[in-house]
């Protein structure tokens, strides 16, 4: 695996010449639990794949170990009738104040230690958002209980499931979560292995966009992620394609860039925020040409998620 930095090094002959080209991704549908219908006609395209779907922890676990699956089920009917494919998300992290959807159990017994912890960004005081405690061990148990769940009832149905992206704004002077830096990274490896180990048939997808803690792998995260996911048959991916852009630059592009054609699968995401980016040298947001250029080009991508309110989708 290419270290970050010497990925880095290369960039400026990147971008004087131009990449070998390979097949363009596949497209497919992005939306929340409850929406696919409203989407059936985008779905129904031609060139749509099939639809990646978002289910929250509380939705799939009303109570603990009481699980719901009804939603994915009924956007299993639909993706199969029309011939297409289905990817699931299982969410635990969230990004708005009100959303708190981990089932209430974890909340309320003292052994999950509360379950979510607020998501501030640097420099703020108010949280913008809530993610599980996925390091502390007992909260990890129950989610990983839930992936074998979904296992059992959907391996080899769905075509793939994926684990949300890595990246959170909590940091390690927040002792009262108990977070550290090692012990989050370490978490969501685990639950990655878990997943794995239950999904033999459908394809395994880990998002990976930012660790906290780290910038240019500096504390090794993300080439040992990738390292594994190697090892393990298991895709990588990300919620934005957005060409160039300096932080995803210095922490997990180059990544896929060194990884173009040993990963499993690469799906990665154009969702709402991704479609304001704007391209610096047009002063527009990115047009779909320019999100599959870097896409295929530089990243790899195999699968590309788009969200509903894409331009071209409501063309």
């Amino acid at each position: 695996m290419m270290q970050l930095r010497n990925c880095l090094l290369a960039l400026p002959i990147l971008f004087g010449t131009a990449l070998a080209a390979t097949a363009a991704p596949a497209n497919f549908v992005y939306t929340s639990a409850g929406e696919l219908p409203a989407a059936q006609t985008i779905l129904e395209r031609p060139d749509i794949e099939g639809a990646q779907v978002v289910y929250n922890w509380k939705l799939l676990e009303p109570s603990q170990g009481a699980y719901d699956f009804s939603a994915i089920e009924r956007d299993l009917a639909l993706t199969d009738a029309l011939g297409k494919k289905l990817f699931v998300q299982v969410q635990d992290r969230f990004f708005s104040p009100e959303a708190r959807n981990i089932p209430a159990y974890l909340l309320e017994d003292a052994r999950y230690g509360g379950g979510l912890v607020q998501q501030i960004e640097e420099g703020k005081t108010e949280g913008y958002g809530w993610t599980t405690m996925q390091w502390l061990p007992a909260v990890r148990k129950r989610y990983q209980a839930l992936l074998s769940a979904l296992a059992a009832r959907f391996d080899g149905k769905i075509y793939g499931v994926n684990l949300p992206e890595t990246a959170i704004d909590v940091t390690e002077d927040r002792a009262e979560a108990g977070f550290a830096c090692d012990s989050y990274f370490d978490a969501e490896l685990e639950n990655l292995k878990a997943a794995r180990a239950a999904f033999t048939q459908s394809v395994v997808v880990q998002y990976v966009n930012f660790w906290p803690c780290e910038w240019d792998n500096d504390h090794h995260y993300m080439s040992r992620l990738f390292d594994f996911a190697q090892a393990n048959d298991i895709g990588l991916g990300g919620p934005d394609i957005v060409p160039w852009r300096e932080g995803q630059m210095n922490n997990s592009y180059p990544f896929f860039n060194a990884s173009k054609g040993a990963l499993r699968i690469v799906g990665m995401a154009v969702q709402e925020p991704t479609l304001d980016y704007v391209n610096e040298a047009t002063g527009k947001p990115f047009t779909k040409a320019e999100f599959v250029e870097f896409a295929t080009d530089y990243l790899g991508v195999d699968a590309v998620f788009w969200s509903t309110q894409t331009p071209w989708l409501q063309e």
